[in-house]
């Protein structure tokens, strides 16, 4: 790559860059439906014009806005395997998701709300690739459970994510951050006597 095209390169790339976190900024905010390309444009500095370059759809910026929660999942699951004991990352998970309590009762869960708005359109597997995001936390939540030693992990990372998908859904409904503290500290008592029943090795 010559020295003149390197810049452009990088400067592509920090538009879709900025573009695809845009996109799931607007998209839980707004919804599909009231988001316009316009609007994710602004939200990332970009001319609107540049928009239909790098995503020729609104279904493109969708799978965008997917991709972004999906990366923000993994940064934040990556950080939390820095503690040693898998309980300790789903205390980790359960925290952050207090700490977005504000964000929770304004609009609700990202990759939730998503996933319901999409599953009511009449075609197109958009809601799928939002299962997948879903998915992919209950697989990390149930590998935490499975490492702890605690049986049915599944079944416990799927109490565990139901019931962060339902504290968002009354935060936002009540628009009332607090549910997310109460419940937070609910399921913090429920790991910590996960912790206290586990066998010893």
């Amino acid at each position: 790559m010559t020295d003149s095209v390197a810049p452009r390169v990088a400067r592509a790339a920090d538009k879709r860059r900025r573009l695809k976190a845009a996109a799931a900024e607007v998209l839980h905010e707004r919804g599909v439906e009231r988001t316009t390309l316009a609007d994710i444009a602004r939200v990332a500095d970009v001319p609107v014009g540049n928009v239909y370059y790098y995503f020729k759809t609104k279904d493109e910026l969708v799978q965008a806005a997917l991709s972004e929660h999906r990366s923000r999942l993994d940064e934040l699951t990556a950080a939390l395997e820095e503690s040693a004991d898998p309980l300790d990352r789903l205390k980790g998970l359960i925290a952050a998701w207090v700490d977005g309590r504000d964000t929770a009762a304004r609009r609700g869960c990202p990759t939730g709300t998503l996933a319901v708005e999409l599953d009511k359109r009449e075609e197109g597997t958009l809601d799928a690739e939002a299962a997948a995001v879903i998915r992919r936390l209950l697989d990390w939540a149930s590998e935490q459970f499975r490492a702890a030693r605690v049986p049915d992990p599944d079944g416990h990372a799927l109490t565990l994510v139901s019931a962060y998908q339902g504290m968002s859904l009354l935060a936002n409904a009540l628009r009332d951050p607090e549910v997310m503290t109460r419940e937070g500290a609910r399921l913090l008592g429920w790991i910590d006597s996960l912790k206290a029943d586990r066998p010893t090795p």
